[in-house]
């Protein structure tokens, strides 16, 4: 077995808001702007930040999620996405050693970590003290042995006294401080209901922000001391992920034509792992975007469609008002190509949402809520579908603030196992529709289903 070294770090944080994003966001523009190929990564299942990571770097984000993909899969999906890298970096998820409730350490930044064998920068909001830097740092570093925390980058400093203060507190600790970052307003990355606005809606904003954010790291970081723990890492024995089709799967490998399988984007639809397309393209489909808000047909000669995640609640009008693509959508549906819907893709095939017409593909209608439905999921599929056969066990996600009336069809798509049991989702002919985000890296054979489907 060959070894590869790939140097990085993993950004993390006592706790969620102190930081990491920012720092991390920053780190990758600052390395970038220094001439270095960059891979961002991203703990847990998050689709936001991915995308200002690709901003600042000008690759793919990509998420790494124990729970989702399995443990085993971390370290190769790591190394398929940092290939031809100088640096990789990891922004953690929550605080450090916060995982799947109930379950250990399971997919947080340490468990994540531990299976990459990367030295941590552990970002502070020391914005409310000082000498108890010290004790905070110190016990977060000695609380696993195994999690190497070797730095600190102190954030929200006030002023040099503070900065200094903090630093004396720290020599005592072992770990070095690489950085201290001040307050700073103007580079406040705008959020709402389901967290950071994404980059499609707010590009020139947002690379505006994230060149302020590589500012401030310059101004307050020594990139010299962490480009040198990041190559501290040792190298990773596992072979690198490939997206390959699934040998069990009819017509893998792109045998016969290749159909055309039309994934939604533009910023009513943003939330999709970089994976489910190169998986998509290796069972031998053609992928073309479109985008629901413009796009008056589907791309020529659609075989299938892909609707992920994303804020179609803030552009309800909008999609509704593009009544010849819901059309189009719902012809396609009615004709029995496969098509897989992820929560936002869920409310576009219902009757409506929040009042709008939608595509009317189910007899179903879908509503904000102050209520907001965010976890884990394990899931068992009810019947066979254009993802998965009856039976299959997944991991997933949900993240949303909205709810459909009612929660399942004739044929639920999931069965829940935990946290909760109940069914949710719809099948019917071959649409697939559900609130739960699957990664597909971690379910072999889901695109190879899907693109045999649509072959068909």
């Amino acid at each position: 077995m060959v070894s590869t070294h790939v140097p990085r770090l993993v950004i993390a944080a006592p706790a969620s808001g102190s930081g990491k994003t920012t720092v991390a966001t920053g780190l990758m523009r600052a390395f970038a702007d220094a001439g270095l190929a960059v891979s961002p990564h991203k703990v847990g299942p998050d689709y936001i930040d991915p995308g200002y990571h690709a901003l600042a770097t000008g690759r793919p984000g990509r998420n790494l999620d124990a729970y989702m993909c399995g443990p085993e899969r971390v370290a190769p999906l790591f190394l398929h996405g940092a290939a031809g890298c100088d640096v990789a970096v990891v922004e953690g998820v929550m605080g450090l050693y916060d995982g799947a409730a109930g379950q250990g350490e399971l997919a947080s930044t340490a468990h994540v970590a531990k299976l990459l064998r990367a030295p941590v920068v552990l970002v502070v909001d020391a914005s409310s003290q000082s000498r108890s830097v010290a004790a905070l740092v110190h016990g977060f570093a000695s609380w696993d042995p195994e999690v190497r925390v070797a730095g600190v980058i102190l954030n929200k400093v006030g002023s040099d006294r503070h900065e200094t203060l903090l630093r004396e507190a720290l020599e005592e600790s072992g770990v070095a401080v690489l950085g201290a970052v001040r307050r700073a307003r103007t580079v406040a990355t705008p959020s709402r209901h389901l967290g950071l606005i994404p980059v499609a809606e707010r590009r020139a904003e947002a690379l505006e922000s994230v060149a302020a954010q590589a500012d401030r790291i310059r101004e307050g970081c020594d990139l010299k001391a962490l480009l040198a723990l990041a190559h501290s890492a040792p190298p990773l024995a596992e072979e690198p992920w490939a997206p390959s089709p699934d040998p069990r799967s009819s017509n893998a490998g792109g045998a016969g034509y290749a159909p055309v399988i039309a994934v939604a984007g533009g910023p009513a639809f943003t939330f999709s792992y970089a994976e489910h397309t190169e998986l998509l393209r290796a069972a031998g489909a053609e992928v073309v975007t479109f985008d629901p808000l413009h796009d008056e047909a589907l791309p020529d000669r659609t075989s299938g469609i892909v609707i992920g995640g994303g804020f179609p609640e803030m552009y309800a009008a909008e999609l509704s008002a593009n009544e010849p693509l819901r059309t189009a959508v719902a012809e396609l549906a009615r004709s029995g190509a496969p098509i897989a819907a992820e929560c936002a893709g869920l409310l576009y095939l219902a009757r409506t949402l929040d009042g709008k017409p939608m595509c009317g593909v189910l007899d179903a209608d879908a509503r904000m809520s102050e209520r907001l439905t965010l976890g884990y999921r394990d899931a068992v599929a009810i019947a066979d579908n254009p993802l998965a056969a009856a039976g299959t066990r997944v991991r997933g996600h949900e993240f949303h603030r909205t709810v459909i009336e009612p929660a399942a069809g004739a044929t639920p798509a999931w069965g829940f196992t935990h946290p909760r049991r109940q069914v949710e989702g719809f099948v019917q002919d071959g649409v697939h529709a559900s609130y739960l985000h699957t990664h597909w890296a971690g379910v072999p054979g889901t695109a190879s289903r899907l693109v045999a489907r649509a072959r068909r």
